[in-house]
């Protein structure tokens, strides 16, 4: 008896503890650390999106190259998304966000290693933005994506490693440097207002104006213009390629919506919500104008313009998914649908070759959508849209051009015309995707 009379007194005690222990355990976070929580979560799950974007970007390249050279599309991606992740670590962050550290002012940022707050952070901890592993994970993912697009345009064509290389000092050097002119702080935004919220220019456009470049260097496939008329390659599979293109469809709402950079109020959450409904729309408003202009122009509706059409309304409302309202964001969209419908023809009578249409999309629409931005936000001049176009297309385009050149003089950008006739999967590789399917 005497037992359990203690046994009882043990429980109760036990209980009666519990608010106690449940008071030592209690880590809630104070107010001021609630928003750093909230925004370094925010940027850790939006680039989880946008890093689902290379995923899409290698399913629709997969998709629309032929049979004999989709292994080569997927090397490229996994090689180049790598490749990124660790240039960009050694030279591109603080390349592109030296704070105070620019090596010519508003011009040439830092060169530094990346470096993380602490285990458990620090007590000079900054609470009023995010982690530093945060950011930087969230913007690799644009640096990365600036890549992939120069892949899709000179497919099928270019060997392996001089594509490599390229993608070293385009994720090093390139895209960081003319991105600090914007997001670093640089002479861009303090000297034209230049507004750029999430890249039309910034990333799209630079990896169009360096895919352009690469093109205008290594010439188009073997047979796709003869006697004055584009011959059609298809593509091995459509299923893939609109597979690819509503992954990155999705990986845009990361895109655009962490590009509000901060999620520490009511206000930021209501404007993020209102960007991934822009940018949604803007997608369907592209690929709707692409589908009824397909059908006018060749009497039936084209797939790869549609998906093309949707790609395209994503990139023309990056540059500004917060300000318009849900029309203004469909017709915004829907004019680059229709700007890629046009420019594909125009970019094969200049017998410019472009394979998956990354030119159309991710250059014209991406100097489209920075253009547009004047349209709904009242904080934007034309004259500094245009000119910072300008200077980030020339300096892009410039660097790329050289870089090609000197690429192409050292060890030949072009795969031998065997090669290429043959096909990069077994010529390079030596593996192909479909081998059932091969002929023997």
């Amino acid at each position: 008896m005497k037992l359990k009379n203690i046994l009882a007194a043990g429980v109760v005690l036990s209980f009666t503890a519990l608010p106690l222990f449940a008071q030592e355990v209690d880590v809630t976070p104070p107010n001021e650390e609630i928003g750093y929580i909230f925004t370094t979560f925010m940027f850790l799950v939006t680039g989880f999106l946008v890093m689902w974007m290379g995923a899409g970007f290698s399913m629709l390249e997969a998709g629309l190259v032929r049979q004999k050279n989709v292994t080569m599309q997927l090397m490229k991606n996994v090689a180049l998304f790598s490749i990124a992740a660790i240039m960009y670590y050694l030279i591109g962050y603080n390349l592109m966000y030296p704070g105070d550290g620019w090596s010519i002012d508003g011009v040439l940022g830092a060169f530094a290693f990346t470096s993380l707050e602490p285990v458990g952070g620090s007590a000079d901890t900054d609470l009023t933005y995010a982690s530093v592993g945060s950011d930087f994970f969230f913007q690799l993912m644009f640096c990365a994506t600036t890549a992939s697009i120069v892949s899709g345009t000179l497919a099928e064509r270019i060997k392996l490693w001089p594509f490599l290389i390229f993608t070293v000092i385009l994720t090093a050097l390139i895209y960081p440097i003319q991105a600090s002119w914007k997001w670093g702080g640089g002479f861009l935004d303090a000297n034209f207002g230049f507004l750029d919220f999430a890249g039309s220019t910034v990333v799209h456009s630079v990896g169009g104006w360096a895919a352009l470049a690469g093109a205008l260097i290594l010439g188009p496939r073997i047979g796709k213009y003869k006697d004055g008329k584009t011959v059609p390659m298809p593509g091995s599979n459509l299923t893939l390629a609109t597979l690819g293109t509503f992954i990155l469809w999705l990986g845009w709402f990361g895109f655009n919506g962490g590009s509000q950079l901060y999620m520490d109020t009511a206000g930021n959450v209501a404007d993020i919500s209102r960007i991934f409904a822009n940018t949604n729309t803007a997608a369907a408003g592209g690929a709707i104008a692409a589908l009824i202009l397909t059908q006018l122009l060749y009497k039936k509706p084209d797939l790869t313009m549609v998906l093309n059409g949707a790609l395209a309304g994503l990139v023309s409302i990056t540059a500004e998914p917060l300000t318009p309202s849900l029309g203004a964001a469909t017709l915004i969209g829907a004019v680059g649908g229709i700007l890629v419908v046009l420019a594909v023809p125009l970019l094969d009578k200049l017998k410019i070759d472009d394979v998956v249409g990354a030119i159309p999309v991710h250059l014209v629409c991406g100097i489209w959508g920075t253009i547009a931005v004047v349209l709904t936000n009242g904080d934007a001049t034309l004259g500094g849209q245009l000119i910072s176009i300008i200077i980030v297309g020339v300096f892009v385009f410039v660097v790329s051009a050289i870089v090609w050149f000197i690429l192409n003089a050292v060890m030949g950008i072009r795969a031998s015309e065997e090669d290429e006739i043959m096909g990069l999967d077994v010529s390079e590789l030596g593996m192909e995707a479909y081998p059932e399917f091969s002929k023997s």
